[in-house]
């Protein structure tokens, strides 16, 4: 439900920003948890065929939670497990099933096709969420994606980090902003919910050029965002340029305050996937207040009511 504030709609006026959680229970009347899945995908820009280096923040886990293929568990022990987790923590009896690690759209539709199966045939599951990349999609795909829509929430989460074309370059992301737009688009014509994944903090990036990025997707038919800081971790390539003192952290403060500003131009009924990520605490280097989720959100949460502002206050689409 939206409530009015000057006369911008407020999906949720306690926390001021359309947040996952309620938007699932909008639509189910209940909790609805995802699980994370691992595939065992690999990556374009892994595997040669752009790259062989990845992302540079990217981690062994591709960016998931773990490597659970290669510790022996299935699609089906993962969804199990997963379950049987978050019903004791969560009491959900609701789920979807999150292609999550690695490129989660990288193989033959058959392939693909399989592997959501194995997910989707489950008691409780009613989405499917799939992770992957702006240039690892094409039309057959999104058919099959589009395909579940009858019977299922499908959301397609695509990793964009920033829209300049100068930063993607920079951290090896293997595209540029104009294929991102073109596969939003496309997923577009195909009635799909797209979600933006960014990323605050890149190697070179200020203040303006942040939220560049946030006045960018606010104009495309974007559903979802998520907001990640940019956190350092073992073995990647932003570790190095780190421990050479050839990048600085953002500051809690300072992530707190461009999280705010952010919100403030997306478009009101954007679904807010994340606010911030979650470091595996023994891989991370660097802000050592990334692994305190609880309290980053809290500040967050502070800050917007310190400001008395709200998601959606400076988008343009509502003059």
């Amino acid at each position: 439900m939206f409530f009015k504030k000057n006369k911008i709609e407020i999906a949720n006026p306690l926390k001021r920003y359309y947040d996952y959680n309620t938007y699932l229970r909008d639509l189910f009347g209940e909790r609805v948890q995802k699980i994370p899945l691992d595939a065992g995908f690999s990556c374009p820009n892994r595997d040669g065929t752009i790259s062989d280096k990845g992302c540079i923040y990217c981690d062994s886990r591709g960016s998931g939670t773990g490597a659970m293929m290669n510790k022996g568990m299935s699609i089906n022990d993962q969804i199990i497990a997963g379950k049987r987790f978050a019903e004791v923590r969560y009491k959900a009896k609701k789920f979807i099933a999150y292609f999550q690690s690695f490129t989660n759209t990288y193989a033959s539709v058959s392939k693909l096709q399989a592997c959501y199966a194995q997910a989707l045939d489950h008691p409780g599951i009613i989405g499917l969420a799939i992770g992957t990349r702006p240039d690892c999609i094409n039309k057959d795909i999104l058919e099959l994606l589009r395909s579940y829509q009858k019977d299922y929430l499908v959301w397609l989460e695509y990793g964009l980090q920033s829209c300049h074309d100068r930063t993607l370059a920079l951290i090896n992301r293997g595209h540029d902003y104009r294929c991102f737009e073109k596969s939003v688009y496309m997923a577009d014509d195909y009635g799909l919910n797209v979600c933006a994944h960014v990323i605050l903090g890149l190697p070179g990036e200020n203040r303006e050029m942040m939220l560049e990025t946030a006045r960018k997707i606010a104009t495309l038919p974007i559903k979802g965002v998520k907001i990640h800081l940019l956190y350092v971790v073992k073995n990647t390539g932003m570790e190095d340029r780190y421990q050479r003192g050839d990048y600085q952290c953002l500051g809690r403060n300072e992530y707190v305050e461009l999280v705010v500003d952010f919100l403030e131009l997306l478009p009101p009924k954007m679904v807010i996937q994340r606010l911030t990520g979650d470091p595996v605490l023994s891989e991370l280097v660097a802000p050592l207040w990334a692994a305190d989720k609880i309290n980053n959100l809290r500040q967050i949460q502070n800050r917007l009511e310190e400001r008395d502002t709200f998601q959606g206050r400076l988008f343009k689409g509502n003059d």
